[in-house]
């Protein structure tokens, strides 16, 4: 088959922190003849390496991974940016004949490139202090009913105590004079017309809160610390963006001095399993997603998710027609 015929299919393995999801897409892309796109919204920096879980060269089998280590620390990037860089190296391995696989546990990066993101307007910081001051003083659910008013669908969605999404709702809307819901409106996924076979792993919880602590374990032991360190040594400031996360700021932390390293375990064990959930929560939101319940590092995972993405590449031997969103295939 040449690489014009090649059907437009693209695999994601998703899920939580510590789930194999790694492991899995490595193993799919290498039975399948993929390459890896990342979805990791710290792995696109380059240098912090531990702390993301970054495959090492020696564990890649071969496998091209894209979206990883392509920002320096110091830029902002955000989900348009990556759903851009995503596309460019989708479309690229799908050139050269072969599948790309998706692979991480950002959910907005996910949802960026196969739902799309409102073309609305940008940050304005002026008008967000002054609606953030507002939350400080009457609450951020005095926000949340103005948006109630306003955008009614919106307020429906985003929870009165999400600060941060209300306040990004109302600004969009004192900017354009047009709601969140009317931008989605004209939303066009990037991924519009490609096949998405999407894998979402779901190990028993047990198994997920033991896989969390046996990692940090493990990137202490590779030398987290001394990573920070040498980060904070080449001139990368506090402030930059990928400390921001709570394994970087909790070693961050560690390396000042403000807590010990046992302390430092503890919480970064505790806010792994906070964020796994919260990841969970996210993908439960996501349409036609394949819950595995298992570990992705597991071969009965691969058992399972390979005969459906390979059934995916034979069904659809030519592209379809773009349509406004990339079908996701369950």
């Amino acid at each position: 088959m040449t690489a014009r015929a090649q059907p437009r299919v693209v695999a994601a393995v998703l899920g939580p922190t510590a789930s194999g999801k790694s492991a899995l897409g490595v193993a799919l892309a290498e039975r399948l003849g993929g390459e890896i796109v990342g979805c990791d919204s710290t792995a696109v920096y380059r240098g912090f390496d531990i702390g993301t879980d970054k495959v090492p060269l020696c564990e890649q089998r071969g496998i091209p991974h894209h979206c990883v280590d392509i920002v320096e620390p110091d830029r902002d990037y955000t989900a348009a940016d990556y759903a851009r860089d995503a596309m460019a190296a989708i479309q690229a391995v799908h050139a050269r004949g072969r599948l790309p696989v998706i692979v991480g546990g950002t959910g907005f990066y996910y949802r960026a490139l196969v739902r799309g993101l409102f073309p609305g307007p940008g940050r304005d910081d002026r008008l967000r202090g002054r609606l953030e001051a507002l939350a400080a003083r009457r609450g951020p659910e005095r926000l949340h009913r103005l948006l109630a008013r306003i955008d009614p669908p919106s307020a429906a969605r985003i929870r009165p105590r999400d600060e941060m999404r209300v306040v990004r709702a109302l600004e969009v809307y004192f900017q354009s004079g047009r709601t969140l819901t009317e931008h989605f409106a004209d939303t066009r996924a990037p991924l519009a017309g490609w096949t998405v076979v999407a894998i979402a792993l779901r190990p028993p919880w047990e198994e997920i809160a033991r896989r969390v602590a046996e990692r940090v374990d493990r990137q202490f032991a590779r030398g987290i610390e001394g990573e920070v360190r040498a980060i904070l040594a080449r001139g990368v400031p506090p402030s930059a963006r990928p400390f921001t996360g709570y394994v970087y700021r909790t070693v961050l932390e560690l390396v000042r001095g403000v807590r010990d390293a046992a302390s430092a375990r503890e919480v970064i064990v505790r806010e792994n399993c906070r964020y796994a959930r919260r990841q969970l929560i996210w993908f439960r939101k996501e349409p036609n997603l394949v819950w595995i319940h298992r570990a992705g590092d597991r071969a009965e995972a691969l058992g399972e998710v390979e005969p459906l993405v390979a059934a995916q590449m034979v069904a659809r031997q030519a592209p379809g027609p773009p349509g406004e969103h990339p079908t996701n295939v369950p």
